[in-house]
């Protein structure tokens, strides 16, 4: 990414550059990180137009396009990270896992990670809600220390949830992304990821209520409302989300 782009302005930069096309993102598939310093977003795109970049038109970002069947792609390849891409793109046309995805162009000035924390039991579900100002989803910012630089984004949940709740015997997980939120210009270049995260006992027993938060600043809140609780069940059921990676 370039400085004042936004996510998908970037993505249609890159393929216009290297391929010749030019394209419309249909949904994130994937978010692959090393820490906050490191992010990469895999799409699901359609072509609109241009004309495959030819050989004569080789420059510094690539020397040719073409288009290849999935199964003989051309070789040696520069990386062979990019076949699980293709499968998981292939895989989400053919059954999509999760609803359709793409950046909010909304300012933010931090990498953060705003968490949809739950915790389920048969048929409830719960959701972590802060109390500092109005009730709000927590939000953690991420690489605060060279630890959470090197650990990646998924030590800022742990941090924030050590705020207030006892993690010994229990399990938490970063399912994955619900969305996330980019703008990229005015100096606000930080990213807010939606994270969808579980939190269960080790030996969960008869106990079907969540454990005990500490302090005032968080609650448990019920999830009543019928759409929501649906929405929410299916979600973890059904792992709906777009993955991260690193």
């Amino acid at each position: 990414m370039e400085p004042g782009e936004t996510i998908v302005e970037a993505l249609q930069r890159e393929v216009r550059e290297e391929a010749g096309l030019h394209c419309e993102p249909v949904t994130l598939l994937s978010t692959e990180e090393r820490g906050p310093s490191w992010i990469r977003f895999v799409f699901l795109a359609r072509p609109t137009g241009g004309i495959l970049k030819t050989l004569k038109e080789a420059d510094a970002e690539s020397l040719q396009a073409g288009w290849y069947p999935r199964i003989s792609l051309p070789t040696p390849l520069r990386a062979h990270d990019i076949l699980h891409l293709i499968e998981l793109a292939t895989q989400y046309r053919q059954q999509a896992r999760h609803p359709l995805i793409l950046p909010h162009e909304l300012p933010c000035s931090l990498v953060c990670q705003r968490l949809v924390a739950t915790f389920s039991s048969v048929q409830t579900v719960w959701v972590l809600v802060a109390m500092v100002g109005m009730p709000h989803l927590p939000v953690t910012a991420c690489g605060f220390t060279p630890m959470e630089q090197r650990g990646g984004i998924r030590v800022a949940v742990l941090r924030l949830l050590q705020e207030c709740l006892t993690l010994h015997g229990l399990i938490v997980e970063t399912k994955g992304l619900l969305g996330l939120q980019h703008l990229g210009r005015d100096h606000a270049d930080g990213i807010c990821f939606n994270v969808l995260v579980t939190v269960a006992f080790q030996n969960p027993g008869s106990r079907d209520e969540p454990p005990k938060v500490r302090g005032e600043n968080y609650f448990w809140w019920k999830v009543t409302e019928g759409d929501l609780h649906s929405q929410l069940l299916r979600r973890l059921q059904e792992s709906s989300v777009v993955p991260v990676n690193r």
